[in-house]
């Protein structure tokens, strides 16, 4: 499926990218079904022709992530957190998908293309309370949260956590749209969604539109831009 992607995003049809690689359509098209395995000389010219064989392979985007250790921090703390950018024992990795936390469509991030991972101390996850598996990366757009979550940073995720109980700082899908904000929960079961960028206005959901409203996982962790 991955295979099919990439030749999707290359703009290439079945035949034209056999054709690069030295094989017949049919045989590019069991490959992209997983009905079999591609060769390391067909691995090497697809990539070649531009096709990210990393992402083929694991499903991370070969692009290269570097973060320093001091640019992870709890989100509700403030504590700092250790993040690499390769795997070693002990560390754990977590994706980033290639969303946004102020747009979207609505789907769940299994269905989005991963960007890359980082790898954080399974013991300082779960010192966290936080299981490598349900936790992922989205990125955030715009300056809603500023002072807090900046635009261009990536925030991890608890997809385990949606208790709004706890006031705390939670990716949403409102209408179709995924957002990030405070969230208080109000006597009678209504949200209240507050910005902490103060130039923005908190915005109140009502229980007869709570029906609209899913919450996809509470902020944990925010790191800086990536490059």
């Amino acid at each position: 499926m991955r295979l099919r992607e990439e030749r999707s995003r290359l703009q290439l049809s079945q035949t034209e990218l056999g054709d690069l690689a030295g094989i017949t359509k049919n045989t590019q098209m069991l490959y992209e079904n997983d009905k079999r395995s591609p060769k390391a000389d067909y691995l090497s010219a697809v990539a070649s022709a531009g096709v990210d064989v990393r992402y083929v392979i694991e499903g991370i985007r070969s692009d290269s992530f570097s973060v320093a250790s001091t640019d992870a921090l709890h989100v509700a703390s403030g504590a700092q957190i250790e993040a690499a950018a390769a795997p070693a024992p002990g560390l754990a990795e977590v994706k980033l998908y290639d969303v946004e936390g102020a747009a979207g469509d609505g789907r769940s991030l299994e269905e989005e293309r991963v960007e890359g991972a980082l790898y954080f101390p399974e013991a300082q996850l779960s010192a966290l309370g936080l299981c490598a598996a349900q936790v992922a990366g989205v990125k955030v757009r715009g300056d809603s949260m500023e002072g807090t979550l900046s635009d261009g940073d990536w925030v991890l995720v608890d997809r385990a956590n949606q208790d709004v109980r706890q006031e705390g700082v939670f990716l949403l899908l409102v209408s179709g749209e995924r957002r990030i904000k405070r969230v208080q929960r109000l006597a009678g079961g209504a949200l209240y969604l507050i910005s902490d960028n103060t130039h923005y206005q908190p915005e109140m959901i009502r229980p007869e539109q709570l029906r609209d409203v899913e919450i996809l996982g509470r902020c944990e962790i925010r790191i800086g831009r990536i490059a």
